[in-house]
């Protein structure tokens, strides 16, 4: 039998969202009514959902070159479910887990789940914890992971933004707080080289529209390096005055729009899902990070657990 899927929805001022024990989806959020990010409009769809949509996923996000590590010399292999590589924590990673869900009232959540040694080939036991809280416009998601090893973790949520609803989202103007970016190869691994911006369609340090940066609509799924200053990570602006800002404590932000996203599920009505129907904004550490000396580690440890914090709001600007 398979375990039922849970929801809460949290709600302040007009300002609702519905959170899933599924992977921890947010399968809706909604600003004065509007629908502002992608989701399917059953439960179940979640279950397989394989453009990982609204989920939080891990054990380590993006992607593991052939899904091989090594620690303290000994070798790991994942779970493969990306071709040659380990994507998202694995075909079974975390997103597709059905977590234990504790509601807190009418503007907060917690989900936990127990990862066991071994679970889609990584070392150690881990539980892991999200909580999700509403305040105001901001949603924040607020992640640990308590591991009994030494092991890697590396945390996203990977919802999709549409601040109109539905269409495009070329339209929409980008700005991110990044200087730099990791380049990758055609199966989307990372070189391990940090170029600058400057000159390029990655450069988003001022705002521009997507469609103004990326003429030829190539469209992204790329990390690129924070700078670490204070105020907003990344700002995305509707046509007509939504404003979505994100705030996090981590390293990278992987930027996506959508060119591997196909029908899946019964959308919302009115939305088509396909290229550049939506935008992800992943904060996280940096892809392969396990393989690339320079990319900072991800490992973790019963005296050094895992955490992190990202909050996105969304508003009329």
């Amino acid at each position: 039998m398979t375990d039922p899927i849970s929801s809460h929805v949290l709600s302040d001022g007009d300002t609702q969202v519905t959170v899933l024990s599924l992977g921890c989806a947010v399968q809706d959020w909604q600003v004065a009514g509007r629908r502002v990010v992608l989701g399917y409009d059953d439960p179940e769809a979640y279950r397989e959902n394989p453009g990982s949509m609204g989920l939080v996923v891990g054990r380590v996000a993006n992607r593991t070159a052939e899904g091989r590590f090594t620690l303290d010399g000994e070798t790991w292999q994942l779970d493969l479910g990306n071709g040659p590589h380990h994507l998202h924590g694995g075909p079974m990673g975390l997103g597709k887990r059905n977590w234990k869900m504790e509601p807190e009232g009418p503007r907060a959540v917690r989900l936990s789940l127990h990862s066991p040694h071994l679970d889609q080939g990584y070392p150690g036991a881990v539980d892991f914890e999200v909580r999700l809280s509403l305040e105001g416009a901001a949603l924040t998601w607020d992640m640990t992971a308590k591991p009994d090893r030494v092991t890697p973790v590396n945390l996203a949520q990977h919802l999709y933004f549409n601040l109109m609803g539905s269409g495009t989202v070329r339209d929409h103007a980008l700005r991110l707080a990044a200087s730099t970016y990791t380049p990758t190869g055609p199966d989307l691994i990372p070189t391990g080289e940090k170029p600058a911006v400057d000159g390029t369609r990655f450069d988003y340090r001022q705002s521009r529209r997507i469609d103004e940066a990326d003429p030829d609509g190539e469209g992204y799924d790329l990390n690129f390096a924070l700078d670490g200053t204070d105020g907003p990570a990344a700002e995305l602006t509707s046509p007509d005055g939504m404003r979505l800002r994100l705030w996090t404590d981590q390293p990278g932000l992987q930027v996506y729009t959508c060119g591997f996203l196909k029908p899946h599920a019964s959308p919302w009505p009115g939305v088509e899902h396909g290229n550049f129907a939506g935008i992800c904004l992943e904060a996280q550490a940096f892809p392969n990070a396990l393989n690339t000396p320079g990319f900072g580690s991800i490992l973790v440890s019963p005296d050094k657990p895992y955490r992190q914090v990202t909050r996105i709001e969304i508003a009329r600007g």
